[in-house]
């Protein structure tokens, strides 16, 4: 399929799955297997696939989305109650709730604290919602990869739509994350990560466990909004600092610019939609959608902008109302004022920070020493002060710059670079890498997403930087429980049922002080082997809520031991608090 198709709305393909009769459901990954195969043209608004050489599929897409049953059209004898039908949707992307461009808080409400009110409690449908949420995403985990085939994804999307109507937004937009992924990992996309896979589930089981035990502000919080509030910020004056492509496994591709006003607080100006890898590597020459500037996102990543009647989204992201007006300003070099005061923030501050928000960006000074083999391919090695960081690529689709430009910069060691990277939560230091100055010139840069560095562009190969030996660190082993909760987001529950000994892993655990480790291992175990007999010695059916609920809580010990890890390997104190924004919503401080 040479073509991507336009995004599905979940309830769209749970309604065609649910349609389709026993015998065609056991057909449908075999018929999704072979729908991908086949040639697509698009015409507008419609994306036809030829199901064969006299039958077209058509998938009507006004404004982008196919968001109605009616949208898919079979010319097959057997439709409207043909396979095709549900095998299209089951293929295409899966459409994500719409953000409008700018919803906006009336000044004289901004800031404005809503009265105190008796607590408020999940509602009997928000749990009957919370509860097929939870049992969909229990039989996901039990299934693992293999066996989350299209029938078990359009349950969890038949769940998500009916959390979302009854106004669970975080869950909804979990299991629609939890599908996307399961499908990339089925379809062995380059950008499939296992760890993207499990924090999808741990979110899902997580939020969906407790929504009929949260009130208050824990029951907001569970909940989610369906978009965010973009609220007045007056005039800005932003200084370009790098823009990234985005390329999602859900559909949707394009690219993000950052910016920093004289303050250090981060905003971003967004232009993502429906598409494949050619949008996203084109995307940095596109026009950004902000007030009158012509501005492409390649040009403003280097240049200033000065917007008035700006509009600002709790995330930073800057509104593109009609009231908003930009144009065209200066911008600044990374050594100089006001973007030179991100990178003298300690690291440890930075670290700290980007555990505790979205963005989780780092500005790192460091000086290339070589590389080192990983699993995924080479990962570039660079001294940052006192600490050795592993530099990766953010990006592993092959329409993107991003691992080629990782390997010409391997072949430099020696020199020294001015990097932006993304925090990537490991037990030793290591982040993406998103953006660096030039090593040819530092008053350059390159935006490693979008740009591609030439040999000839290159210095010739500094000396090697000699590094006084220092021991290996003594590391937490939380590989050894964070391991069974990924062979079960990938295997299911029947790989970790398998009569192996656990005992050594669990030993190993309590002798690093880590009881509650070996007590959630054992317990995740005992939870995949447990299976009663009837009166009749038959094998009763599996309880994948308890399997879910000793998984969840595996998974959940295991993230914030790793994030305690992390956080001390970056030198920051574990215990200490994330800085929080002294501005609120109007992005994030550095």
């Amino acid at each position: 399929m040479d073509q991507q198709l336009p995004p599905v709305a979940p309830s769209v393909t749970a309604e065609l799955v649910e349609a389709l009769s026993p015998r065609l459901r056991k057909r449908l990954d075999a018929g999704v297997a072979k729908l991908v195969a086949r040639p697509v043209a698009v015409d507008g608004d419609i994306t036809r696939i030829a199901v064969d050489d006299g039958t077209d599929l058509e998938l009507h897409a006004p404004g982008g989305t196919v968001s109605r049953v009616e949208d898919v059209r079979c010319g097959c004898l057997l439709a409207p109650d043909c396979l095709h039908r549900a095998a299209a949707a089951s293929a295409a992307p899966v459409a994500e709730a719409p953000e409008p461009a700018a919803e906006e808080v009336p000044p004289e409400t901004a800031g404005e604290t809503a009265p105190e009110a008796a607590p408020e409690t999940a509602t009997p449908e928000q749990r009957a919602a919370a509860g097929a949420l939870r049992a969909a995403g229990a039989v996901v985990l039990d299934a693992g990869i293999d066996g989350s085939g299209a029938v078990v994804q359009a349950e969890l999307l038949r769940a998500a739509h009916a959390a979302r109507l009854g106004g669970l937004h975080r869950c909804a937009a979990a299991a629609v994350s939890v599908v996307t992924r399961l499908r990339a990992a089925r379809a062995a996309d380059p950008g499939h990560r296992l760890a993207d896979l499990v924090a999808a589930l741990r979110e899902l089981l997580g939020t969906a466990y407790r929504v009929p035990h949260a009130s208050g502000p824990e029951l907001a919080a569970v909940r989610g909004t369906a978009r965010q509030p973009y609220t007045p910020d007056g005039s800005l004056r932003l200084y370009g600092l790098f823009s990234e492509p985005v390329l999602t496994a859900s559909g949707y591709a394009g690219a993000v610019t950052w910016t920093a006003d004289a303050d250090g607080r981060l905003y971003t100006v967004s232009d993502v939609a429906p598409g494949g890898p050619g949008r996203a590597t084109g995307a940095g020459d596109r026009a950004v959608r902000i007030g009158d500037t012509a501005l492409t996102h390649r040009e403003l990543s280097r240049a200033g902008l000065a917007v008035s009647g700006a509009t600002v989204s709790p995330t930073g992201r800057l509104g593109a109302g009609a009231a908003v007006r930009a144009v065209r300003a200066t911008g600044a070099a990374w050594t100089a004022e006001p973007l030179d005061r991100l990178w003298r923030v300690p690291v440890a501050e930075q670290a700290m920070r980007a555990l505790g928000t979205g963005d989780g960006l780092l500005f790192l000074d460091v000086t290339l020493i070589g590389t080192a083999p990983e699993a995924g391919g080479d990962c570039l090695l660079a001294q940052c002060g006192d600490l050795t960081v592993r530099l990766s690529a953010a990006h592993d689709h092959p329409a993107l710059p991003h691992r080629d430009n990782l390997r010409l910069l391997a072949g430099t060691p020696g020199t020294t670079l001015r990097v932006v990277a993304r925090l990537d939560p490991a037990p030793h230091p290591r982040a993406l890498l998103l953006a660096t100055s030039h090593p040819a010139d530092p008053e350059a840069r390159v935006d490693t997403g979008l740009d591609r560095l030439q040999r000839a562009d290159l210095p010739a190969a500094a000396p090697a930087v000699p590094l006084p030996p220092s021991p290996a660190p003594d590391e937490a082993p939380v590989h050894l429980l964070l391991r069974r909760v990924h062979q079960a987001a990938s295997g299911g529950r029947r790989v970790l049922a398998l009569p192996t000994n656990s005992a050594p892993d669990a030993g190993h655990l309590r002798r690093s002080a880590l009881p509650t480790a070996a007590d959630l291992l054992d317990d995740l175990r005992h939870a995949a082997a447990d299976r009663g007999r009837d009166p009749f010695g038959r094998l009763l059916p599996a309880d994948t809520d308890r399997f879910a609920l000793a998984w969840l809580a595996a998974a959940v010990y295991a993230d914030e031991l790793s994030r305690a890890l992390c956080a001390a390997a970056w030198g920051a104190d574990p215990s200490a608090d994330a800085p929080v924004s002294p501005a609120g919503a109007t992005g994030a401080p550095v």
